[in-house]
């Protein structure tokens, strides 16, 4: 159990954060989160070494699951690629499997910053209930088994010294039910072959329970958190969606709450461990920031970004994330079906565009290797971020978005617009939302990537920009960068409220 730490009144102003939620929701947005825009997200683990889905397509690190639930369907496979099934043979005798014999932090952490990433989340645990760090705390940890080594400490160490800065992220908010027979329940059953599995091996109980909600499950929830932040002081606490603040029987999207007993337990514990996480970074003067993910997301509005899968916001909303992916899968997926290049670049200038961060994810092979695909796409995104950088990095959103006409996404930093065409330029483009602009607001207008000389006219419909035949070095978006007289970034046009901005997905 957490408890607020306490302090003299003298010392009050080293400990900002005082346990409630309308004390955090006054944490800001720090300048290197709000800069930064590109972010790397990892998901990697034991399930990287199954790879495998029923329908090739999907999450594949929710496999675990579904090897209990599927079992027409996996216990074959299993029987065909292992020699055995549950239960004698389950998850958690796939872990010799992942031995990230090839994996080199320092080669991870270079690739990350020479394509532009500012920041790196990296999985810590997800819904299966293995560690990726040196714990003390469960056996089931990647110091003690698999790979045998601290992953999340070693890569931490290594993107560091890249200048980035670093997330472990935290999932196991729904192992409670991730093997049971049915989930995001308070209390549900686990799988027969689970407790068949725990009955052969007691030790494994570590690794798939507890089953259900309880102090005890809480209170372990919230001290393999706080091992994470001791030994690697994170800059953004990643804590995924809570399901259960609105299932069975519960409902967080009332005044007051409606809990039952035991999640009433967790959703206070979560606070003091927020405001722990948050005071400890204050006292060593370190700036941090965290998610609030989901839809119904798991906290007051105004406490960390916004944040939901592949999310893309049709507005310009309040500070958000989109965690995405460059396939179908966040974990390692065999054969998976990827995005084009044209339709990652289009994705980030969007969500920047937007007021959000763009979280590109990849999912490495268990041996630590990056599929070649995914390596070949974070390499075209660096490509356009080293040309097309001076619009996405520190930039802010301007009075409009998008503009349907020429496709174009506005970005903006100080005086200067950016005007980013999302398919190729070949006609002039008027900027409609300049209309009533005058001959003295704008100072000139370059395309980034480009030294040919760009023709632009006020219009009575606006500025016009004549595009060149010679478009420059930039690929798959064009942007176009007008130097003016007065500050473009429109702060009023956000849309402040969560729920509206969230319509319309």
């Amino acid at each position: 159990m957490w408890t607020c730490k306490t302090a003299e009144k003298n010392e009050v102003a080293d400990i900002p954060y005082d346990g409630t939620w309308e004390s955090l929701q006054q944490m800001p947005v720090p300048d290197w989160f709000n800069d930064g825009k590109i972010g790397i997200f990892i998901h990697w683990g034991p399930y990287s070494a199954i790879g495998h889905l029923k329908k090739g397509r999907g999450y594949a690190e929710h496999v675990p699951k579904g090897l209990y639930k599927d079992t027409s369907y996996y216990y074959p496979y299993m029987r065909e690629r292992w020699g055995a099934a549950p239960p004698e043979f389950g998850y958690k005798d796939i872990i010799p499997d992942f031995k990230a014999e090839n994996w080199d932090p320092e080669e991870w952490a270079h690739l990350f910053a020479e394509v532009g990433a500012k920041y790196v989340v990296m999985t810590a645990e997800h819904h299966d209930g293995w560690a990726n760090w040196d714990s003390e705390i469960t056996p089931y940890n990647a110091m003690d088994m698999g790979p045998k080594r601290d992953l999340v400490g070693d890569l931490g160490k290594a993107v560091r010294k890249h200048g980035l800065k670093y997330a472990p992220s935290y999932h196991r908010e729904r192992h409670t039910s991730f093997f049971t027979t049915k989930q995001y329940l308070v209390h549900p059953t686990p799988h027969d072959d689970i407790l068949e599995e725990i009955k052969k091996n007691p030790e494994a109980e570590r690794l798939y329970g507890p089953f259900g909600f309880s102090k005890e499950a809480t209170d372990e929830y919230v001290a393999r958190w706080k091992e994470i932040q001791e030994k690697y002081q994170p800059d953004f606490m990643w804590i995924d969606d809570i399901p259960i603040f609105t299932r069975d029987g519960n409902n967080s999207q009332v005044e007051p709450k409606v809990f039952k007993p035991e999640i009433q337990y967790f959703y206070d514990q979560c606070r003091l461990m927020i405001t722990d996480f948050m005071n400890d970074a204050s006292q060593r003067n370190h700036e941090v920031y965290m998610n609030n993910k989901g839809a119904n997301r798991n906290w007051p509005d105004g406490i960390g970004c916004l944040e939901k899968d592949n999310l893309k916001l049709k507005v310009i909303g309040p500070k958000w994330q989109s965690c995405t992916t460059f396939g179908t899968s966040f974990g390692y997926l065999e054969n998976d079906k990827y995005k084009s290049p044209e339709a990652i670049i289009a994705e980030m200038v969007e969500v920047v565009s937007r007021n959000g961060n763009f979280l590109i994810n990849i999912g490495p092979r268990a041996d630590g290797s990056i599929v070649q695909e995914q390596q070949d796409l974070l390499h075209e995104m660096g490509n356009w971020l080293r040309i097309n950088g001076e619009a996405i990095y520190g930039s802010r959103y301007w009075k409009v978005n998008h503009q349907e006409k020429g496709n174009l996404a506005f970005t903006t930093n100080g005086k200067n617009l950016f005007a980013i065409a999302l398919e190729k330029p070949i006609s002039p483009l008027v900027i409609e939302a300049s209309k009533g602009w005058n001959q003295n607001d704008v100072k000139s207008v370059k395309l980034l990537g480009s030294n040919a000389k760009i023709t632009w006219n006020l219009t009575p419909e606006g500025l016009e920009i004549i595009p060149p035949s010679d478009l420059g070095d930039s690929q798959y978006a064009w942007s176009f960068k007008i130097e003016t007289t007065k500050e473009q970034h429109e702060t009023s046009a956000i849309q402040s409220d969560v729920n509206k901005a969230l319509e319309n997905l």
